[in-house]
């Protein structure tokens, strides 16, 4: 019986093979090593990015208090994150080498100081994922409206859009490991790079105009007066520090994918590490300087962005200025939505380490549909949609979220390597000890500024989350711990056979139908002692109904009917089954529960749980066993009614993707293969026509037909299943052997029709993929299996 073919997909499914593509086989999961340049654009997106609204975010905490001072205050704070950077890079550089493995500071921390310690670097990192995914999809949209400004007013949703957009992507199975993807930042560097230089020569030559904020509508408040004074004071300085602080960010993207780099990967994954820290520094500088230059001011509502302001000022506005100025926009906006793309590969990879460890639910390291960690991927969706909505979409609001994750991951990782050079003391490590540990205490020091400078802004929920979420993680792995430690009794508590004297097995019955009569016929399958069938009546008009067509369909298992005036139906079953025990010693009572499965929306409203509730409560009885006999209603509606909405919405998506797939088959033949033959769909093969069809090996084994023993293999595609029956006849023996399943062959030969659907009687093939995917040079075979590989057979 052909499964594929008498069982329908769900609706659900079929929805799912349109939105996301046919779904991949686990052989064609790929890990894909990256060279230093592709490297460098794929990683390095979330931290270069950072520069489009570093200095910005520090302008909008000064002006308001030092006025115009706010651009002379710009730099020397610009000048401390350069130094911080310097410091967290050299720490990174060391997590490299030592630690190759993706992960992380996650990593560093659980290898010296144990899982547990671990989970505040797991939450850290967690938030920082979701909060980039926020601030860097709302900085990219800053960077649309910039250029578009009718476009501001739809900011919010716009950035939301761009999130699903990107979830939708890669539940397809978006792949970060290419050229592609490495674009954004070659082209946003350039052009920043061209900025600053053209900057720099304008204001060498003709000078650079300065804005005056007073002129400009719009843009956040600046105050008059003594400046310099007012904005000096302490707590504004943390402010404006923390603020930018956050161009830091993506600093360890490169140390938690240190795995995809080629070997040696230590060695590459530092040189990365390191031309990114310079470039990254030199944009923070250059741009910082220009904004102290031209006096570009930030807007409340957040664009024109201040690095927007600039380029106007620096390419100015003439053809070529214009020109210039729409690719610096083209360039922010698209590093900025691949510097949050990068957070759907972190975020699911990160929870599938700490699901495996037991600190995450284990659905978050199950592969999807398309390889990918899907419920990773939605959950960081759902959560970053829902911080977009708390703030607005506002960078700035995004910002208090942002860098306490990013800086304590900093920490962690510059205490764990503190504690590696300390048990390991290899060459050198005084010195890399006083980089490390300099790196964590000034990380505690930034997380510690953040905390008390933007406590009213937001930071304060961090603060709450935060240990909540290292407890989450810690209680929830307690739980699994728990189960595994029950679960591993067997080993000294229970032997694996127990000899019971008596054996009872009940049916609860509530109506007579197909679910009571399948229970029925496993139950007769137990060979107990005694078998009964079991009414707890609740209503006695209903029970006498039931005793009445029980006889009337002359069913031979006595029926019991018990009252139960208090209708607690969980109760009667633990009495009844408690009694039997009573009864006989050394007695075993297996329940056996008829559980109809309906539709999944409307069976959980029209119908109860019931029978996991009486399973559960029967489960805590020593010497009991409760057993749930699934009947499934809705496959027999389908059964009944076959022409409903599901069903042709399943067979319109596969012959829709049946067509793509030849269709993309047929082209990629021209271009690749102009000489081979043509292949057919096999749900396009006609009885009694040769045809010459491709499909993965599904299944083979041998059969014995008309007295002849016969080799059979099944081969699919999207169309259908074809059989290969090979069959010794008056030329040679059967062919075949050297099929196995999960390979891909290519037949040719005469269709015809079986009694199970069609089939190719001894046909010319070629095993044309291993099962891993990879081609096989074995060369062509005739249906005796005989090497043809010389080029003779051609068929």
């Amino acid at each position: 019986m052909e499964l594929s073919r008498n069982v329908p997909e769900s609706v659900g499914y079929a929805a799912k093979r349109l939105l996301l593509g046919k779904p991949m086989i686990t052989d064609e999961l790929k890990n894909e090593r990256l060279t230093n340049p592709v490297a460098l654009g794929v990683l390095a997106p979330d931290a270069i990015s950072s520069t489009a609204y570093g200095s910005e975010l520090i302008l909008v905490e000064l002006l308001p208090y030092a006025g115009l001072a706010a651009f002379s205050l710009l730099l020397p704070i610009t000048g401390v994150i350069l130094c911080i950077l310097i410091l967290v890079a050299a720490s990174y550089r060391q997590v490299v080498m030592a630690y190759t493995r993706a992960g992380g500071s996650y990593v560093v921390a659980r290898e010296n100081f144990g899982p547990r310690v671990a989970q505040i670097a797991a939450a850290a990192l967690l938030i920082d994922y979701v909060v980039t995914v926020a601030v860097q999809a709302s900085a990219g949209t800053v960077a649309v409206v910039s250029a578009v400004k009718p476009l501001g007013p739809y900011s919010l949703e716009i950035t939301i859009a761009v999130v699903v957009l990107m979830c939708w992507a890669n539940l397809r199975g978006l792949r970060e490991a290419g050229r592609p993807f490495a674009m954004p930042t070659y082209f946003f560097t350039g052009m920043v790079l061209l900025m600053i230089v053209v900057g720099v020569v304008r204001e060498a030559t003709t000078g650079l105009a300065k804005y005056v904020p007073s002129e400009l509508p719009g843009t956040v408040e600046v105050h008059q007066g003594n400046g310099l004074i007012a904005g000096a004071t302490l707590l504004i300085l943390l402010r404006a520090f923390a603020n930018g602080g956050s161009s830091l960010t993506g600093v360890e993207a490169i140390s938690n994918t240190v795995g995809s780099f080629r070997k040696p990967e230590g060695p590459n994954a530092r040189q990365v590490l390191t031309v990114m820290a310079c470039v990254l520094g030199i944009l923070l500088t250059g741009v910082a300087w220009l904004a102290y230059e031209t006096h570009a001011t930030p807007y409340v509502d957040g664009y024109p962005s201040v690095l927007s302001e600039i380029a106007r000022r620096v390419f100015g506005g003439g053809a070529l200025g214009s020109t210039l100025y729409v690719l610096l926009q083209i360039a922010t906006a698209a590093i900025l939505f691949t510097g949050a793309n990068t957070s759907f590969n972190g975020f699911p990879a990160l929870a599938n380490f700490v699901a495996a460890d037991r600190f995450l639910p284990r659905q978050l390291g199950k592969r999807g549909h398309r390889l990918v960690f899907s419920n990773g991927i939605i959950v960081l969706a759902l959560l970053a949609i829902v911080l977009l909505i708390a703030t607005g979409g506002s960078v700035n609001a995004l910002i208090p979220f942002y860098a306490i994750g990013v800086f304590t991951g900093f920490a962690m990782a510059g205490y764990g390597m503190t504690k590696h050079h300390l048990t390991h003391k290899e060459r050198g490590w005084r010195r890399r000890l006083a980089i490390n540990l300099g790196a964590g205490v000034v990380s505690t020091v930034v997380v510690g500024i953040f905390a008390i400078a933007k406590f009213t802004e937001g930071a304060w929920l961090v603060v709450v989350v935060f240990p909540l979420l290292v407890f989450g993680l810690i209680r929830l792995n307690r739980e699994y711990r728990a189960e595994a430690a029950i679960l591993e009794e067997f080993r000294s508590n229970r032997p694996e056979q127990v000899n019971y004297a008596r054996h009872t097995a009940f049916v609860l019955v509530s109506a007579v139908d197909l679910a009571v009569l399948e229970a029925l016929r496993y139950g007769h399958g137990l060979r107990a002692d005694e078998l009964t069938a079991v009414h707890l009546m609740v209503d006695a008009e209903q029970a006498r109904k039931l005793r009445k067509r029980w006889e009337h369909y002359g069913l031979r298992t006595p029926l019991t009917i018990i009252d139960c005036p208090d209708r607690r139906l969980t109760r009667g079953v633990q009495r009844l089954v408690v009694e039997s025990l009573g009864a006989a010693p050394r007695s075993h009572v297996t329940v056996l529960l008829p559980r109809r499965t309906y539709a999944p929306l409307l069976g959980r409203l029209l119908h109860d749980r019931s029978a996991d509730k009486i399973s559960r409560a029967v489960s805590e009885i020593p010497h009991a066993a409760a057993t749930i006999i699934p009947f499934d209603v809705q496959a027999e509606i389908r059964k009944a009614f076959p022409d409903v909405v599901e069903e042709r919405l399943t067979r319109r998506v596969e012959q829709l993707q049946a067509r793509i797939a030849r269709d993309d088959e047929s082209a990629r033949r021209e271009h690749d293969e102009p000489a081979a033959a043509s292949t057919l769909a096999i749900g396009g093969l006609l009885p009694g026509h040769r045809g010459t069809v491709e499909g993965r090996v599904r299944d083979t084994f041998d059969r014995t037909i008309d007295d002849d023993e016969v080799h059979i293999v099944e081969i699919t595609d999207d169309s259908g299943l074809l059989r290969l029956r090979f069959a010794p006849d008056d030329d040679h023996p059967a062919g075949g052997a050297d099929i196995v399943p999960g390979q891909v062959v290519r037949a040719s030969g005469k269709a015809r029709q079986g009694r199970k659907g069609v089939i190719m009687i001894n046909p010319d093939y070629e095993i044309v993929g291993g099962s891993d995917g990879s081609t096989d040079d074995a060369g062509s075979t005739d249906g005796d299996g005989t090497d043809r590989s010389d080029g003779t057979d051609q068929g």
